[in-house]
This record gives C-alpha cells, structure tokens and sequence, in this order.
C-alpha cells in the first residue's frame, strides 16, 4: 500500500429530510409552535443554515408585533399618568424595537453567498447587530437614569393609576412571552444577538412588574416610590446588558466555549482509525459553527481507506454539533499501534 500523505477535507453542512411538521398537526398545536418553540437534544435541533435563518427572521418579525402593541399602549399611558417608571418601561420596549429591525437585516444578509470580497460570508452582521444592540439599551437606561433623578428633585403627581397598572400587568405578560420565544429561538439556532434581545425583554417584564409596585406605592401616599424604582430598572437594564455583551464580543473575537472544543475532540477520536486528534479549533459565524481539527491516521492506510475515515470523523462532527456549518479536516500519517490492521 502506498504511505497515506497529509491531505485536507472539508465539508459543508448538508440539507437533511425531517419527519411531520407542524402542518400536519392541529390548529392548537401550530399556533403553539409557531409562538414558542420547544428545547430540542442533539438529535432534533436545527441543522441547516437556511431553516435556521427561517427561525431566526420569523422569531424577529413575532417578537417586532407583540412589543410594538405593547409599547404603543404603554405611551398612551405615560402621556396620561406621568409615570416615570412606566416611562423607563416605555424607553426599554421601544429601543428593542429599534434594534429588531437591524436584526431582521442581519438574518437576511446572512443568508446572501460569499463573495471574492467575503469569502466566508456576511453570516457576523448578525454579531454587529449584536453591539448595536448594547449601544440602544445602553442609551435607554441613561435615559431612564435622567428621568428618575429630575422626579426625585420635583414634585410630579401621578394620575389614572388604574391604567398605570393595568398597562404595567400586560407589559410585564407580554415581555415575558417575547422574551421566552426570542431565548428558544435564538438558543436552539445559536444566535447569540437573539438571545441577547430576549434577555433584554425579560429585563422589561421584570421592570413592568416594579412599574405596579410603583403604582401601589403612589396609592398608599409614597410617590417617591415610582422614580426610585425607575432607578432600580435602570440598574437591573445594565446588568443584563454587561452580560449579554461579553457573549457577543466573546464571538466578534473569535472566542469559543471550551466545551464545544472538547465535544469536537471527543467526537473525532471515538472514530475508529483514528489515532490522535489535534489543532482542535472552532469559531462561530452569525448562529453557524465553524471547525477545523488535525487527524493521525496509521501510515498504513491507503487514500480510500483514510477518506471513508474522514468521512465518518466529519458526520460524527455534525451529529454531535447541530449548529455546525463547516468542517475543515487535515490528515497525517504515523506509524500505528504495533500489529494494527488496516481499516477494511
């Protein structure tokens, strides 16, 4: 047998057929799937790029209805009530309004091929969408900071206290709702700029939530109440934004979680004729994942032989990181275990 040489392969994540979808279940069941997507293990989560696109577009558009008609009622309020808190309620839900549509732009470009200029694509809009996100909410709890202060140092009455509260109720159940369907959905897609915006509508529910404490003090004689818990909306908005910022930076710089490197190790040496395993890296584009690994192979092993090792090495790959785009492979020979057989 001829000595195996070092050779390269690299494949890409390929479409693959799923079983009954929700079109053929009930009415009940399509609704409830269309508005919160389900936790999915390995096995049933999203492996194409375009049906995770899909999900990602369609999970922007949902969220983009439901807080806009929350907002929209919440500044009908405000102009009534002259609820601070409510105010900073209103800022929040509308800067994520803001930043939905330049995520929605991110999906779509990311789907358009590389080019000559970029040759892997357009999928990292969607992490810049990410740091835009950061810079709106950052803004909106200056806002909030401004607003609270002024109605700490003045004497502003609230009134239509019902509405205040009745608006702070559907707020904080319609936040939370968003937040749900954008965290799935961005989690099993791996959009980190979608989890990111969930986060951030979680924060409002909360916040919706400290908007009716705020009335209920208002009613018992504490006016001072309503901007102090614009204050504490205020602190709770920015750290959440720390948080979620750290994941989108982490991926605009390449970083990756040190467990999914050694899901990929794992993956690859459980193959039978492998050797060794090394070079292990891994970066993240947009939701989809990208590798590259180092295989040792026995010297003994023709070309056929080591490209059907590769080949199980790289669906191995796919079955054990559903988000996985692309796997570049290297090869290399090295003398094998003493009275090791080639692979037949």
């Amino acid at each position: 047998m001829s000595r195996l040489p070092e050779t390269r392969s690299t494949t890409r994540r390929q479409d693959h057929h799923h079983g009954p979808g929700p079109a053929h279940a009930g009415l009940p069941a399509r609704l409830r799937h269309a508005l919160i997507p389900h936790s999915h293990d390995h096995g049933d989560a999203i492996r194409t790029a375009e049906e995770a696109s899909s999900i990602g577009l369609r999970a922007a558009w949902i969220s983009l209805a439901g807080m806009g008609a929350t907002a929209a009622l919440q500044i009908v309020i405000v102009a009534l009530s002259g609820s601070v808190a409510l105010l900073a309620d209103t800022l929040h839900n509308l800067g994520h309004l803001a930043t939905t549509i330049p995520l929605i732009l991110a999906f779509r470009l990311g789907r358009r091929a590389p080019t000559r200029r970029y040759s892997f694509g357009f999928r990292r809009a969607e992490d810049l969408v990410g740091l835009l996100i950061g810079a709106v909410v950052a803004l909106s709890a200056a806002l909030i900071v401004g607003e609270s202060v002024r109605a700490l140092s003045g004497d502003r009455a609230m009134t239509h206290l019902g509405w205040v509260l009745a608006a702070a109720l559907v707020g904080a159940a319609g936040n939370e709702l968003v937040a749900i369907y954008r965290i799935r959905a961005g989690r099993r897609i791996g959009s980190a700029a979608l989890v990111a915006e969930g986060q951030h509508a979680r924060t409002d529910a909360l916040t919706s939530l400290a908007v009716a404490i705020g009335v209920i003090g208002a009613w018992l004689g504490l006016p001072w109440i309503d901007p102090l818990i614009g204050l504490m909306i205020a602190a709770v908005v920015i750290t959440v934004l720390i948080t979620s910022m750290r994941t989108v930076i982490r991926r605009l710089m390449d970083g990756i979680e040190p467990e999914l490197l050694d899901r990929i190790e794992a993956a690859a040496v459980a193959v039978p004729g492998v050797l060794a395993v090394e070079g292990v890296r891994a970066r993240w584009s947009g939701h989809r994942l990208e590798a590259e690994l180092k295989l040792e192979l026995p010297s003994s092993l023709d070309l056929t032989e080591a490209g059907s090792i590769t080949a199980d090495v790289e669906t191995a790959l796919h079955r054990e990181l559903p988000h996985l785009e692309r796997a570049g492979v290297l090869v290399s020979a090295r003398p094998g275990p003493q009275g090791a057989a080639p692979r037949a």
